[in-house]
């Protein structure tokens, strides 16, 4: 096969076009697909009265004119959330998942998949029960939505619930820990979403490998720099998640065209030369992310028994 015509990486928008417009908004979901991204990535909280929103904190102050935890607002009534705009201009509402489910439902957009990351502040049950009544309200959901929804899950509790509330929508680990994805995650997900650096290392290339060879897709985010995407692309990765979505289309557009030429633009030395990518500082990031996780949602092993990994399952 010509180099050029190669398999390249799916694009999928974190948080929508997020470097243009104001992040998990039905704008910035729209222009990653006008762009012309295969995906979207958003992440999900749940209103005091049960109104399941598109944001990424627990709490409004970062991105929003209000302040407060998401789970101690009413959505509905005069000072819901549904009146909070965001600080970043073009000022934006905040999409509800059903909302955000019927921009995916448009006759135009039914190619485009839907990376749900589920946040540890929530509880699951109530969580998944609620999506699953939206999802299942839609027109021939089972073959028309269903299919495209994957789930982003980082703490173990919630892989039982997602069985067991949403089984026909597929589901993946996000995170930076190989460890955890093998240990806790392997034989439940058939994708492991990972940060750019956790696959950095020789540890991180056998993760490849093993993924590859058990048939799993492997996701890679937050990938916004173009030697970045770059690597990305010579792993093999099924999906670069990205806020520059524009970016990595017109790149990947270039490699499809002249693939050596424009590969050949980009070196590898960031791998050696960012701090960031040594085993050590990336190590001291896994284990404080899993303490912080376990701190939010209890102790992983209290959830799950650990899983016995065979990267030929």
């Amino acid at each position: 096969m010509s180099r050029s015509l190669r398999a390249l990486p799916d694009c999928w928008g974190h948080r929508g076009a997020s470097s243009r417009f104001p992040e998990n908004t039905l704008a910035s979901f729209e222009a990653a697909i006008r762009d012309g991204a295969e995906g979207i990535e958003s992440d999900v909280h749940v209103s005091k009265d049960d109104v399941v929103v598109m944001f990424h904190d627990p709490s409004l102050g970062r991105t929003t004119d209000s302040k407060g935890e998401i789970k101690e607002q009413n959505w509905y009534g005069e000072n819901g959330m549904r009146h909070v705009r965001t600080i970043k201009e073009p000022k934006q509402a905040i999409p509800t998942f059903e909302e955000t489910v019927g921009l995916l439902m448009r006759p135009e957009n039914q190619h485009v998949k839907f990376n749900v990351d589920v946040k540890v502040q929530n509880d699951p049950d109530r969580l998944f029960a609620l999506m699953h009544k939206i999802i299942s309200a839609q027109p021939d959901w089972e073959t028309a939505l269903a299919p495209r929804i994957l789930l982003g899950l980082w703490h173990p509790r919630f892989l039982a619930f997602a069985k067991a509330r949403l089984s026909y929508c597929r589901r993946s680990y996000i995170g930076n820990s190989t460890y955890i994805a093998r240990k806790y995650f392997w034989k439940d997900c058939d994708t492991f979403s990972m940060s750019f650096g956790s696959l950095t290392t020789s540890d991180g290339e056998k993760f490849r490998q093993e993924c590859k060879i058990a048939g799993k897709n492997v996701m890679v985010w937050t990938v916004n720099e173009r030697a970045h995407m770059m690597e990305a692309v010579r792993w093999g990765v099924n999906v670069i998640i990205t806020d520059v979505t524009q970016i990595w289309l017109d790149l990947r557009a270039a490699l499809q065209a002249d693939y050596d030429k424009t590969g050949s633009q980009y070196g590898r030395s960031f791998l050696w030369t960012t701090l960031g990518f040594y085993t050590p500082v990336l190590s001291w990031y896994s284990s404080t992310g899993r303490s912080y996780l376990e701190k939010v949602a209890g102790p992983f092993d209290d959830f799950i028994s650990p899983q016995m990994f065979d990267a030929n399952s």
